[in-house]
């Protein structure tokens, strides 16, 4: 099984296609849950795959610090150990080590930090994240970079940008490339289109099996994002699957899905499932709220998901009052399912040639929602 991209269908920018890889196929566009540690929070693997997953995201930061690349391997990998057969992207680490870690500095080897953990001193190179990668047998491996902070000056984004693609190169180098594994670049450059058609170029001659968009939704607004996307993903190899990294709320993916995007993940629906906020066909809802105490309703009609099929709105509204873990359980289970929905909807309507209806109607229903 090679790795390989299977673009089936365009309507405008947005793109259907079918990602083949060695651990099963993956139909896009797609959210990816986020399992940083090994785990989805509050779901089991089985409850993950309820939602229509079909691949997740761990971390290379946090599994290096515990319980170790090394530990996983001699586990069997981090597919037999979090019973996800199927593919797994993991981060390189490099947001994780910019955002929490402690005393890091930054060179051209790479960088060096004391765990947020227990202050244990690391080095990560590029190198050294492709290896743990390796160890953890990721189906998708990303190259280590630097997340350039916003807002920045267009120097201070030349540097990092040119520093990244200096790293891509070393990642490229020791990636050792299977049957059905890939690699992906990373495009930075802040909000500068030179910086990110420069970075673009570059990476393209690597030649990696996908291409990524970092250092967005980092403040930027998503107005700003979206004219970033306009101007990189048509950059991007068309026969190549592109991921917008950490992005973001279902309105940030409509609008990427428009502009060419493939892949996706965010923390959002699973922070927000623990935090009693929903996400639904009409909009966002918070369960703590008052309102919801006598509501005997469906959280969303239509929804497959146990909080849906099984429970009414006045019961999830009690668990999160009454703090029960059940609540967490539930609406993360339901609002990674809503996530997924949003993406398979999105697929049908590319290849039926109506994503702009699709973008229009379910806007309306967040619209519609709110004013009830």
């Amino acid at each position: 099984m090679n790795f390989s991209f299977d673009l089936l269908a365009n309507d405008g920018m947005a793109r259907a296609g079918l990602l083949h890889t060695a651990h099963g196929d993956v139909p896009t566009p797609t959210f990816m849950a986020v399992g940083t540690a090994g785990t989805v929070k509050a779901m089991t693997a089985d409850a993950v795959r309820a939602t229509g997953a079909k691949i997740v995201l761990g971390n290379t930061y946090h599994l290096m610090l515990r319980p170790t690349a090394e530990r996983v391997a001699r586990l069997g990998g981090l597919h037999k150990m979090m019973d996800w057969p199927g593919p797994i992207l993991t981060d390189s680490g490099g947001f994780q080590v910019m955002s929490l870690a402690k005393l890091r500095k930054l060179d051209e080897s790479g960088v060096t930090f004391r765990s947020h953990i227990d202050g244990a001193a690391y080095h990560l190179t590029p190198e050294r994240s492709i290896e743990i990668q390796h160890l953890l047998d990721s189906t998708i491996t990303m190259v280590l970079d630097e997340c350039t902070k916003f807002p920045a000056t267009e120097v201070e984004a030349a540097a990092s940008m040119r520093l990244s693609t200096r790293w891509a190169k070393r990642s490229r180098d020791a990636f050792i490339p299977r049957p059905g594994y890939g690699q992906f670049g990373i495009v930075q450059g802040s909000v500068y289109p030179d910086l990110r058609a420069e970075s673009a170029a570059a990476l393209g001659e690597l030649d990696f099996e996908g291409y990524a968009i970092g250092g967005l939704a980092v403040g930027e607004g998503q107005e700003m994002m979206f004219s970033v996307l306009d101007v990189t993903t048509p950059l991007l190899p068309a026969a190549k699957p592109r991921y917008l990294m950490g992005v973001g709320t279902p309105d940030d993916l409509l609008g990427a899905v428009a502009r060419g995007v493939d892949m996706f993940d965010c923390v959002m629906p699973t922070r927000a499932g623990r935090t009693a906020r929903a996400f639904t066909s009409r909009g966002i809802f918070n369960l703590r709220n008052a309102k919801f105490q006598d509501d005997a309703r469906p959280l969303d009609e239509g929804c497959p998901c146990l909080a849906c099929t099984r429970h009414g709105r006045a019961y999830l509204h009690h668990l999160f009052r009454c703090e029960e873990m059940l609540g967490p359980m539930l609406l993360t289970a339901h609002n990674l399912t809503y996530y997924q929905s949003l993406m398979i909807g999105a697929r049908a309507a590319i290849l039926a040639g109506a994503y702009e209806d699709y973008g229009a109607a379910t806007r309306e229903g967040w619209r519609r929602g709110a004013e009830t």
